[in-house]
């Protein structure tokens, strides 16, 4: 049952998937939610269990926004999850493809992201927020035949906004924000990616994108994270008074986000010095100004 500390949850992509798992387990724990989705179908069995004023379907996020309110007086979490992968060599991704993977992956994002500033700012009483901002372990590790999915989706155009909203944002506002980078955790994605076709130049079978095009089908067997384990995950995470900014999820996303860290380390220290001479001279900087 719902109680009045309940929070009122903002889940994008909830046909399915991490949406779905996390529109289920906010419900469980009491939480209500405000789900957008293309088809609403997809959630029958839910409406069946959860009245209208627990959880409520839309089928757009922006104009889902007014509506959310409206039903619920607030939004306290905006899970913003809505996705899709098109995998196919960088040099050879059809730039209609490569526009879909940025429409969906980045501005659709980058839209539910303003609309959740706004919400959280100038509506909630008091005010504050969760933005939770589903990217990718592909922004710290870029897989062969992803560059495009992975450029898009975080994953480095969402991840780089989300930090430069974290650095204006006004602290008395009260809004969070936590860059989620999971990896492996299974869903429908194996079945539902779409593979392009072969660039010419990269038809030897052993070049890192054909070895990775070689997964499908049958990518599924490498996913062994719980989409359910990581709603609780979500869930454990609203209740932090100072949540991380980035969390990456699964072994596989918490080993590549060590190696990244380690490169950049590596890095500084052995081309730091680089550094040292770089600077204008006090005496010529009016001049060369």
């Amino acid at each position: 049952m719902a109680s009045s500390n309940s929070k009122v949850w903002f889940v994008t992509g909830a046909s399915s998937g991490f949406g779905r798992a996390v529109t289920e387990v906010m419900l469980q724990k009491g939480d209500n939610v405000v789900a957008t989705l293309r088809k609403p179908a997809m959630l029958d069995d839910l409406a069946n269990l959860y009245s209208k004023n627990r959880l409520l379907f839309l089928l757009k996020s922006l104009p889902a926004f007014l509506k959310a309110r409206e039903a619920f007086g607030r939004i306290d979490v905006v899970f913003n999850n809505a996705g899709l992968c098109i995998i196919g060599e960088a040099e050879g991704m059809p730039d209609d493809d490569a526009k879909l993977l940025f429409d969906t992956l980045f501005w659709g994002a980058a839209n539910v992201t303003k609309e959740a500033v706004t919400t959280f700012r100038d509506f909630n009483q008091p005010r504050g927020g969760r933005l939770l901002q589903m990217s990718s372990r592909g922004v710290l590790r870029i897989v062969p035949g992803v560059a495009h999915y992975a450029a898009a989706y975080s994953q480095t155009a969402l991840e780089s906004l989300s930090e430069g909203y974290a650095t204006e944002l006004d602290p008395a506002w009260n809004i969070k924000i936590t860059v989620l980078q999971p990896a492996r955790f299974r869903t429908a994605a194996p079945w539902t990616n779409t593979l392009v076709p072969i660039h010419p130049a990269y038809s030897d079978p052993n070049l890192p994108s054909r070895q990775y095009r070689s997964i499908y089908p049958g990518a599924e067997r490498f996913s062994d994270g719980d989409i359910y384990k990581f709603a609780l995950q979500m869930y454990r995470l609203v209740q932090l008074d100072d949540p991380p900014f980035y969390l990456p999820l699964h072994r596989t996303a918490l080993e590549a986000a060590k190696i990244k860290g380690q490169k950049l380390l590596q890095a500084v220290e052995d081309y730091g010095s680089w550094s040292d001479d770089v600077y204008l001279d006090e005496e010529n900087s009016q001049g060369r100004a």
